[in-house]
């Protein structure tokens, strides 16, 4: 099930930070996917469901320029990705054998993909990059997927970064990687985000007009009265 336009629209304005800390207070420590970076300087923040990618290390007999016209490929995979989602792929941390290259990403982009998030690398940087597809990795590596990688499914399960995706979680990613929003969680932690954003903005304006963070960062009562009455 696609997002809505609210929940993406609110989501787009909480920085990854925010989240974090939000998911923290509910118990959840391991949501940030080590080694997503962008792969661009400037790429806005983007909100997707996640659609996930599944590589394991490579064996001689499977991970073959064959493999790439199986029907259990990564090209079957990007024909089922839906309009909006963000491509999420487990590549197991390997940071010598591109994902994807300009090929592959440009065809992702057609279909109306918000992003590619994974620990892994891309190929053909220049032609990806081309593309404008938003992408966060862990950088570049000249060869394919096949020489250190093996495809084997979509749409189940996996390990990005260390932290557990399952096909339909949100994924927020901006210039500090990307974090994850279980899907049962996204109701309650969308309007929590968004109030701990203008909090946080009203405290930065009391840190601009010299106030002392004890008692501001995070608020004591006096402090949560004062934000509560430049709110009303």
């Amino acid at each position: 099930m696609s997002l809505s336009t609210d929940v993406v629209e609110a989501l787009q304005t909480v920085s990854t930070a925010t989240l974090t800390t939000l998911l923290l207070k509910k118990g959840l420590r391991n949501v940030w996917m080590r080694g997503t970076r962008p792969i661009r300087t400037g790429q806005a923040r983007v909100v997707g469901r996640a659609f996930t990618m599944r590589f394991v290390p490579a064996r001689e007999d499977l991970a073959t320029p064959a493999s790439w016209n199986s029907p259990t490929s990564t090209r079957a995979a990007i024909e089922a990705m839906p309009e909006g989602c963000i491509a999420v792929v487990d590549a197991r941390g390997v940071t010598d054998a591109g994902i994807f290259g300009d090929i592959l990403a440009a065809r992702i982009a057609r279909r109306g993909v918000s992003a590619v998030v994974t620990d892994g690398v891309m190929r053909d940087v220049a032609g990806v990059l081309g593309t404008r597809l938003p992408i966060w990795c862990q950088g570049v590596a000249a060869p394919p997927s096949v020489a250190g990688l093996t495809f084997v499914d979509w749409q189940s399960p996996i390990g990005c970064g260390g932290v557990a995706v399952f096909p339909g979680d949100v994924v927020v990613a901006d210039e500090d990687g990307a974090v994850l929003i279980p899907a049962a969680l996204l109701e309650e932690i969308v309007p929590l985000a968004l109030e701990q954003e203008r909090l946080e903005a009203w405290i930065v304006s009391q840190v601009e007009e010299g106030a002392r963070l004890p008692g501001l960062y995070p608020p004591n009562e006096e402090n949560l009265a004062k934000y509560r009455s430049s709110q009303s």
